[in-house]
């Protein structure tokens, strides 16, 4: 599932290439995309003939700011991708492509998702924490939040939980999911199961200073694809971050710190990757 360092950088791209541009029509090829609203109707009547005014991100939402005061939720699921499509109509269509917004100055946005477990919902500003309530609870940006590393420390006492879980906890710290929390927890040297109030201060510091640094690291490569290369930025090209992974997905592969070989064990089902030496 694409994170935030992700879904951030679809927020830039787009951010420079569709705000200002009016959509002229919508095509919603599956309703499944839209399942919150109930025809298709109810949907396109709210975004045809709107300027795009605005991109925000909260977590791992897109929030497509329209002119009226609409906002178009986007959020990409498993394998959700937004992809521009320059030459709009006589581009040939990415299979699994489910809506299409054709702008009146040339050029299409194209929501693709092959396991549709993404969507697209319009809603107001005023409404939108009671569509999505999760965004309500949402903890603090690690990109747009500044905090001190002294209040970072006093929040990780009071969660009392295991790191990569309370990482992972999106009431805590928005947008890190399985890939970063691993990436993170090995820049700061600690391991997964630490209980989050053990940290010493000089821990604490590692650990905060590897959240900022690792996802601004990650923006800045464009975010990572996997094996599957289903994450794709907007002009459909895979990220780069996965080749700079420490950890995540290296199996049996050396450190690169230290020459150990790196493990993988199970967290809350899921795999999770560290370097058993360099991580205490």
């Amino acid at each position: 599932m694409p994170e935030l360092p992700e879904v951030e950088t679809l927020k830039r791209d787009l951010d420079r290439e569709v705000v200002g541009r009016k959509i002229k029509d919508v095509e919603v090829v599956n309703m499944r995309m839209i399942r919150r609203h109930r025809n298709r109707k109810q949907f396109t009547s709210r975004v045809a003939g709107h300027k795009i005014t605005g991109i925000d991100r909260k977590g791992k939402y897109l929030l497509i700011r329209l002119e009226g005061g609409d906002v178009l939720v986007v959020h990409l699921g498993m394998s959700g991708q937004v992809l521009r499509a320059k030459g709009g109509a006589r581009e040939p269509r990415t299979k699994h492509t489910h809506v299409v917004m054709s702008f009146t100055q040339g050029g299409q946005l194209r929501f693709v998702d092959p396991r549709t477990f993404g969507e697209l919902f319009v809603t107001t500003a005023d409404e939108l924490e009671k569509e999505v309530p999760e965004l309500a609870h949402l903890g603090f940006d690690p990109l747009e939040t500044i905090m001190s590393w002294n209040r970072f420390g006093d929040m990780l006492r009071q969660k009392k939980g295991k790191l990569k879980t309370v990482l992972m906890d999106q009431r805590f710290m928005a947008g890190i999911g399985n890939i970063y929390s691993d990436e993170i927890l090995f820049a700061a040297g600690l391991r997964y199961d630490r209980a989050s109030d053990s940290l010493s201060a000089e821990e604490v510091r590692r650990l905060y200073r590897a959240v900022v640094e690792t996802l601004t690291d990650a923006v800045k490569h464009r975010g990572s694809s996997l094996a599957d290369e289903q994450y794709r930025d907007l002009f459909g090209e895979v990220g780069e971050f996965q080749f700079q992974h420490k950890v995540y997905d290296r199996e049996g592969q050396s450190c690169r710190r230290c020459r150990s070989t790196i493990v993988r064990v199970k967290v809350n089902d899921r795999s999770s990757f560290l370097c058993p030496q360099c991580q205490v």
